[in-house]
């Protein structure tokens, strides 16, 4: 009775309703099987059959239960809740060896967690490079009945871009990993909602691998009502490419991004990179007689991928009608001025601000470089890339196992008085480790990404980095750099835009904090699948010892088989 008034006197002071919340459960079989989402036939993960898989649909604090079986016959696979933070269920977050072992084939495991945030988010394979061969789908959660968006709209659907490779995930991991360096190159298509199109006469290949009528290649359709406004919830969950989307003849007015409201603002592309999620707003209020162009396109890269391609129809045209205008030209691959001022325009909408701690507790500076290790190409922080440990780390210290990783604890910045950014390293060699970065429960971090030039002349990359149980502030950003003294006195801390995914520019830096307020072991890495699978990335601790008990069904695996006698 206590527990129901005190209920009722919260969500009365904040206008809430008093809603109850729901169990939402679904039940998935992850297969591979035969798919041609860019009409080339190769194997595709699926969830049910589907890639993209099932969208999963929430209100704000229900319990969300899915409950997965392992039907690859010969692989493993993780799934990981993309900007879910699993608070009081770090076991769920589903990053193979940072917080459970692997699902081995034939096994059927259950996550729960609760979807304590309204927003889009995403789910995707967390294990080796998984995600690329297509195991990933959409998180919608709504806000309880009763609660409005400070926007409106008519209807809302997800848009998920892709990029798309047609060789297997376990080719592209060999050739990361052999000497000489293979890389993956540069993929062959770029899907919308899981549809695009390969040009097949490119290549000599019989008509049953690459067929251009095969309606699973049709191209996606977004069907509008005039006059109708819609909520688009776009994500990017690309292996490798950052992208631009935009839709013929109309504009788009970005009002959250990562879950969090932001100042709206219109664009006529929104440029998106993998992990990051938008809800745009678009009008249905141009000619309806006619259908329109829906493109996205590589940036921040030289592209040799051509433009993904689906169709804006007006009810009640012929939704398959090609428009009759040729697709719109993306934006220049290489305007990092127009990129970086997107991320610039990014604030907290007016109302909804969280203001940050004035000043954090720790300073971390992390420097992101190419390196190689005995031969082997890789990447890391610090001058130390993450290997991958037999024994997830959260068991690992939930257990107190302290041979299961490194304890010396890796750098938390590095040379920046006499390190050249701007110019190949001299010491190309790096080291690699298990160990992990330690943090007082309850504190705040900062975070500062600093890019540098990789192993290629005046060569520097756009890395989009995900935090895993946590959101952030983006303070600030910049090219060139960061300077510890006077670059800090320009932190935004008035009404920064909160996310957990954010871009760090070619040659520039990216200052972000969080509070280290989540018990569990966390990756925070790059979310682009061969950097992170090369080892950039770093996994944060804190409050371990303030986990409940740990489940069984993320154990079996290192030392951890000995914990299920």
């Amino acid at each position: 009775m206590l527990k129901l008034l005190a209920l009722y006197f919260f969500t009365t002071l904040i206008h809430v309703p008093i809603t109850e919340a729901k169990i939402r459960e679904y039940n998935w079989e992850v297969k591979y099987e035969y798919k041609s989402p860019d009409c080339f036939r190769k194997q595709v993960i699926t969830i049910n059959g589907l890639s993209p898989g099932p969208t999963i649909l929430a209100q704000q604090g229900d319990t969300v239960i899915v409950n997965v079986t392992n039907k690859l016959i010969t692989e493993s696979f993780a799934i990981h809740w993309h900007g879910i933070r699993q608070r009081g269920t770090p076991w769920s977050d589903g990053t193979a060896w940072v917080t459970q072992c692997p699902i081995g084939p034939g096994d059927t495991v259950t996550y729960e967690f609760k979807a304590d945030r309204p927003g889009t988010y995403v789910y995707h394979a967390h294990y080796g490079m998984q995600r690329t061969a297509g195991l990933y789908g959409s998180i919608q959660v709504s806000l309880p009945d009763g609660v409005e968006e400070p926007f409106a709209y008519d209807f809302d659907q997800s848009i998920l871009l892709n990029d798309w490779y047609h060789q297997s995930t376990s080719a592209q991991a060999t050739g990361l990993t052999s000497i000489p360096y293979m890389w993956v190159g540069e993929p062959q298509s770029l899907l919308i909602q899981g549809k695009g199109k390969f040009n097949c006469s490119s290549v000599t290949l019989p008509t049953n691998i690459c067929n251009t009528t095969n309606p699973e290649c049709s191209p996606y359709v977004i069907t509008v009502i005039p006059g109708k406004t819609y909520r688009l919830r776009i994500a990017s969950l690309t292996a490798l490419s950052a992208l631009s989307f935009q839709i013929e003849g109309h504009k788009m007015t970005v009002v959250e991004a990562d879950g969090y409201n932001v100042e709206p603002f219109e664009v006529d592309k929104l440029y998106i990179y993998s992990g990051e999620t938008y809800s745009v707003i678009i009008k249905a209020d141009q000619d309806p007689s006619r259908n329109y162009w829906a493109t996205t396109n590589v940036i921040s890269r030289h592209p040799n991928t051509p433009p993904g391609l689906a169709i804006f129809t007006y009810e009640p045209n012929e939704p398959q009608q090609s428009p009759p205008t040729v697709p719109p030209a993306g934006p220049v691959w290489n305007d990092t001025a127009d990129q970086f001022a997107q991320s610039q325009a990014l604030k907290a909408r007016q109302g909804y601000i969280h203001t940050p701690p004035p000043t954090s507790d720790r300073t971390l500076v992390f420097l992101t470089t190419q390196n190689t290790i005995n031969g082997y190409t890789r990447w890391a922080v610090n001058n130390v890339s993450l290997d991958i440990p037999e024994t997830p780390f959260l068991i690992a210290l939930k257990y107190n196992l302290p041979n299961a990783m490194d304890q010396t604890p890796p750098p938390d910045t590095y040379d920046s008085l006499n390190y050249d950014i701007n110019n190949v390293a001299k010491n190309k060699n790096a080291t690699s480790s298990t160990a992990i970065y330690r943090l007082k429960f309850n504190t705040t971090v900062d975070v500062i990404m600093q890019n540098a030039n990789t192993m290629k002349m005046s060569h520097s990359e756009t890395h989009p980095w995900h935090l895993h149980g946590h959101d952030f502030w983006v303070l600030g950003n910049g090219i060139g750099k960061f300077d510890l003294k006077e670059d800090t006195k320009k932190f935004n801390l008035v009404n920064p835009v909160m996310k957990n995914t954010v871009p760090v520019f070619p040659f520039g830096w990216t200052a972000l904090r969080f509070q280290a307020d989540n018990p569990g072991v966390w990756a925070f890495h790059c979310h682009i699948e061969p950097h992170f699978y090369l080892g950039m990335g770093v996994a944060f601790e804190a409050g371990v010892e303030k986990v409940g008990k740990l489940p069984t069904f993320i154990m079996g695996c290192g030392q951890s088989r000995g914990l299920l006698n």
